[in-house]
């Protein structure tokens, strides 16, 4: 067995960044930014009114002051003229502020009769004006590498950017296996249960910005793997779950090995998760996740998460390790690291009772993995311990 660490080190280097592709500005969210953007106007473009109100000349601003109204300005509608001493210009929000004003009266602030205005409130110290650029400027860089929310994707749109460069997604096939195995919806004999977590993990690698695929479910034996394998061709990262073990019906490692699979590790000092296998199969990185739904899950979430941010060309955030004091007290741990299913509540973390690799309930009531390293001494109620957020 080798240490987590190790294990992680191996797989990052199976995968290598992928290349640059550009996509319409629309289908951007949630993708990866390969290169720097720089913005191509100033945010905004004009001097704009950030109320509705009446642009004068800072200098005349006063309580009771009097004002001509000369025109009027609205959003995509500027004054065109020049204002002159004692005059104001009708303006709302979003709408440029007229030549030779430098201040914005609200409307609440003054009354009006006819085309006369009068500041009937003292007004407050802000001119009430956006000033050109004060969002950003012509040339400002958005900065890559960066998974891209909703409110890069805004601010693109602003900068006047309409197709982005992004990393490829990473491609992955996921290959479940077992005789006992059936998909949702099927119908299960007395001895089978349902396939769960393919399912699983294609939510958590799309979310991670991955394409993951969901092949047939490979039987065991060895020419319904070899089927399974020949499926997968074309992916960057294929992922078996189950069958990597060393019994009689786990086949994974002597088939993958008869297709030419350069094996790079087994077996990882971790629970859960302890038989992961890793290497290369005809140009594709390739991972053997153990078959108990929750190993499955917390070796995707520690080891394959990583991978899928490499390829992206994202740093990866395996080893960065948040922090919170316990509400209740843990027995010393074993000789393998420990990921414990774990829940944050109110700023504390606890460790579930059971903790069971069979247990998806339990990782569904979790928020966290609590990490135990190896020998961890028994740990008391506040004591800092680690762990990483789900």
């Amino acid at each position: 067995m080798i240490p987590v660490s190790e294990a992680r080190e191996t797989l990052l280097r199976l995968v290598s960044v992928l290349e640059v592709e550009e996509v319409p500005l629309a289908e951007a969210a949630g993708r990866c930014l390969a290169l720097d953007l720089k913005a191509k106007r100033d945010q905004p473009p004009f001097s704009a009114s950030a109320m509705d109100g009446y642009a004068v000349k800072a200098a005349e601003v006063e309580r009771h002051a009097m004002f001509q109204v000369i025109g009027e300005a609205a959003a995509g509608h500027a004054f065109e003229g020049k204002l002159g001493a004692g005059q104001a210009v009708r303006i709302f929000t979003g709408a440029p502020v007229p030549e030779g004003a430098d201040f914005v009266v609200i409307q609440e602030d003054v009354t009006r009769k006819d085309n006369l205005i009068t500041i009937t409130e003292t007004p407050g110290t802000s001119s009430n004006i956006r000033p050109r650029g004060g969002d950003f400027l012509d040339g400002q860089t958005v900065t890559a590498p960066r998974a891209l929310s909703s409110s890069d994707v805004a601010l693109l749109a602003a900068m006047n950017i309409p197709k982005v460069p992004v990393r490829r997604r990473p491609e992955i096939a996921l290959i479940s296996t077992g005789d006992e195995l059936v998909m949702p919806g099927g119908a299960p004999g007395p001895d089978q249960i349902i396939a769960s977590n393919t399912f699983g993990l294609k939510a958590m690698f799309e979310a991670a910005g991955a394409k993951a695929r969901i092949l047939p479910i490979a039987k065991d034996n060895a020419p319904a793997l070899r089927t399974a394998f020949s499926l997968a061709q074309g992916a960057d990262l294929v992922v078996t779950i189950g069958g990597a073990s060393v019994g009689d019906h786990d086949l994974v490692a002597p088939v993958a090995s008869e297709l030419g699979m350069e094996r790079a590790f087994y077996k990882v000092a971790m629970r859960p998760g302890k038989p992961l296998m890793a290497g290369r199969l005809n140009g594709m990185a390739m991972v053997g996740l153990p078959g108990n739904p929750v190993s499955a899950m917390v070796c995707g979430q520690i080891f394959l998460i990583p991978m899928i941010q490499c390829m992206l060309g994202l740093e990866t955030e395996s080893d960065a390790l948040a922090l919170a004091p316990l509400s209740q007290p843990l027995a010393e741990n074993g000789p393998r690291e420990h990921y414990m299913r774990a829940k944050i509540e109110n700023g504390e973390i606890f460790a579930h009772n059971n903790q069971d690799s069979s247990l998806l309930s339990v990782l569904a009531q979790s928020n966290a993995l609590l990490v135990r390293p190896p020998h961890d001494s028994a740990r008391e109620v506040g004591e800092m311990v680690p762990y990483v957020p789900i």
